[in-house]
């Protein structure tokens, strides 16, 4: 056996080979097609820094930021009805809504937190747009 061909080559070779990398660790601005760093996209609240493109945020990361130490409780709203206008489409609103609901993990697009903004006490409410559209 050739120590060479057992030991050293495998070692070079670790050395050369790719690494796994995370998906989510860059992001690309669509506007301007800067990459940008996972952590400075948070650091900057989801704004490009090249071009100031104001990318998306989940209603959660809104409240984070809005509220006083990121500290807010959710505020527990009515269950939505089922199909309230009984909307016809390619596909049945109930089924558009169990998609939805398992895409984002959310039960509705509306999430309703209160919370303090400079100690004053407040309630406020935000859409995800990604949970259809806002619907």
């Amino acid at each position: 056996m050739n120590w060479i061909t057992h030991y050293v080559r495998p070692r070079i070779n670790s050395l050369f080979s790719r690494r796994e990398v995370p998906e989510n660790l860059w992001s690309k601005c669509p506007e301007c097609g800067t990459m940008l760093f996972h952590r400075e996209l948070t650091d900057n609240q989801n704004v490009c820094t090249s071009c100031d493109h104001h990318m998306p945020i989940t209603p959660r990361a809104r409240f984070a930021a809005l509220f006083d130490g990121g500290a807010f409780a959710e505020v527990k709203v009515p269950v939505p009805v089922a199909d309230p206008l009984h909307f016809r489409d390619q596909k049945k609103y109930p089924d558009r809504m169990r998609t939805a609901q398992r895409n984002t993990g959310e039960a509705e697009a509306m999430l309703v937190a209160e919370g303090e903004v400079g100690r004053t006490r407040i309630v406020a409410a935000a859409q995800d747009f990604s949970f259809m559209g806002g619907s």
